[in-house]
């Protein structure tokens, strides 16, 4: 019996998308359309390209998010999400169309030349969202203070010594500042305000990473992260959030890949040369662990908040916390005892941490 399998290669864009279709065997993709993207639209879409047991369908990951996934899977179309970064692409090709872009869709993915991305849930994606606007909240921070500062300097003004900067006394002497003109003032008043707006919104969204961390859901993985030196809340949360399921990652190398913090190599024959970081995947999840394996630097020790963060944890999570301590610590000592840079060495003690909280991770998944 011939198989009928559609694959269908879905350009998607805010207000439409363009469709084509790419039949099973060696037949040229073909060229169907352009429909709204709302879903009344897309079901009609489906209706008409055939039954849901016939399609595959697939598009790219962007900036309409995952709702379309989640329509099509509700349907009981088989749909996958591609990542865009992946998609194989020919020399010289300058142009670029919806039309081109929805049939080369089709025909790579009948191929099987596209590589699916993982797809949050839900609940995951919400608390993507949080960690992700409180990171945009710090940078808002980080530009704000450098807007205040570079307006200071330019009428040489300087706090006095012995005051940091963003300290209690730093916001004191900012509050006490009088200026001559009343355009200074005002410039001044909005910057200080400005930065105040932006402090109170980090607040709030740390108090409600807070609930998460506590909890929810997401909770016992949260909690069981933290019993690893250098992850707290916010770094367990982070990670929680950005990773999602961490049982679908095979071993703790399909982790340590999907950070990007193992190296490039270009081998042929005998030789093999091993470079940079290939710093592929997310790039979250890459700078938490680069942030906490710094820690490793210091000798192992339970005491202090990572005595309270590991009270009440199974012993199964807590020995995996302090295997790390002892062979992150071995390894980054070794390294630098061989005049290694002190940033390879933390990319490397980074990359083994990934296996770490790959290994809490999935005992907390068996568990649960």
């Amino acid at each position: 019996m011939k198989d009928n399998t559609k694959y269908v290669g879905l350009d998607v864009s805010k207000e439409k998308i363009a469709v084509a279709i790419a039949d099973e065997g060696r037949e040229a993709p073909r060229y169907w359309g352009v429909c709204q993207n709302n879903s009344e639209s897309i079901r009609k879409l489906m209706k008409q390209l055939g039954t849901p047991g016939q399609l595959k369908v697939c598009y790219e990951a962007g900036p309409t998010g995952y709702p379309l996934y989640r329509l099509l899977l509700s349907l009981g179309i088989e749909c996958s999400v591609v990542a865009p970064s992946l998609i194989p692409t020919k020399p010289g090709e300058r142009v670029k169309t919806d039309r081109r872009d929805a049939i080369r869709l089709s025909q790579l993915f009948r191929a099987g030349e596209l590589t699916p991305i993982y797809v949050p849930t839900e609940d995951d994606e919400a608390l993507r969202d949080l960690v992700r606007a409180r990171e945009d909240s710090k940078e808002d921070q980080l530009r704000a203070r450098h807007r205040l500062t570079k307006f200071l300097l330019r009428y040489d003004l300087n706090p006095p010594a012995g005051i940091k900067k963003w300290t209690a006394g730093y916001r004191d002497w900012l509050d006490a500042l009088k200026f001559s003109r009343a355009a200074q003032s005002t410039v001044f008043q909005e910057y200080l305000h400005h930065l105040d707006e932006i402090e109170q919104r980090i607040k709030r969204l740390e108090a409600e990473i807070h609930d998460q961390a506590t909890d929810s859901v997401h909770a016992p993985m949260i909690q069981a992260l933290q019993t690893l030196r250098g992850v707290a809340e916010l770094s367990a949360t982070s990670l929680v959030a950005e990773i999602g399921s961490f049982t679908r990652f095979g071993s703790a190398r399909r982790i340590m890949s999907y950070t990007g913090l193992v190296p490039s190599e270009r081998s042929t024959g005998e030789t093999r040369h091993q470079g940079k970081m290939t710093k592929t995947g997310n790039a979250h999840v890459r700078r938490i662990l680069i942030e906490a394996a710094w820690s490793y630097r210091y000798t192992p020790a339970i005491k202090g908040e990572i005595r309270k963060r590991q009270q009440g944890k199974p012993p199964e999570i807590t020995m995996i916390a302090w295997k790390a301590q002892d062979r992150l610590h071995r390894k980054y000592k070794r390294l630098m005892g061989r005049g290694k840079p002190s940033g390879k060495v933390i990319a490397a003690v980074a990359r083994e941490l990934a296996g770490f909280v790959w290994a809490i991770a999935c005992e907390v998944e068996k568990a649960s």
